[in-house]
């Protein structure tokens, strides 16, 4: 599963065609699409950061190991013009591994580490490896929205709540803040 996020655009079009571009070339570089989500509007994270976002969730099939997955994420973003200078900034084009079926990565060791950083611990660093599930995914409306569209019933390996569940556990404001299109 996917997540997908432009408050940019790519410069030669606005964030809604720069999320429905990406979608597309996610199709065409051996992905499979199974279900895309409906388009949201959302406001930049954190508050103040940037102008509002498009967000959007994808299903996909694979036929790789998540770190291959990763790293073509990352070249089609650097193809939307990317450039990855500021931690949570405004970006053309923000591709994110959300999960991979049930698989806990690199370790559940890991995994809980980065899943328990301290907020300012969050906004200075990043991990040096790929972890699954995204350690912030349960925290995010402008995901875990779009993501009911596509995978309301899929459980989170280590938190054991369904995508419905968690994103009902979030505060009612932040999910209403995640506008569909």
């Amino acid at each position: 599963m996917l997540a997908l996020g432009s408050n940019l655009g790519n410069g030669r079009d606005n964030p809604l065609e720069t999320i429905t571009l990406a979608t597309q070339e996610l199709a065409h570089r051996s992905c499979s699409l199974r279900r895309v989500s409906r388009l949201f509007s959302t406001p930049c994270f954190p508050a103040g950061a940037g102008p509002d976002y498009i967000n959007a969730c994808v299903r996909v099939t694979y036929d790789g190991p998540p770190a291959q997955m990763l790293s073509l994420l990352h070249r089609i973003e650097a193809d939307f013009g990317r450039e990855r200078q500021q931690r949570w900034g405004s970006r053309t084009l923000d591709l994110d591994l959300l999960a991979c079926g049930q698989s806990v990565l690199p370790s559940d060791q890991t995994f809980s580490h980065w899943h328990s950083l301290p907020l300012e611990d969050q906004k200075i660093r990043a991990p040096q490896e790929l972890i699954l599930p995204h350690p912030r995914l349960h925290e995010r409306a402008f995901v875990l929205v779009p993501l009911c569209d596509i995978a309301a019933e899929w459980v989170h390996p280590v938190l054991g709540k369904s995508v419905r569940e968690m994103t009902k556990a979030l505060p009612a404001d932040l999910c209403a803040q995640v506008v569909p299109l």
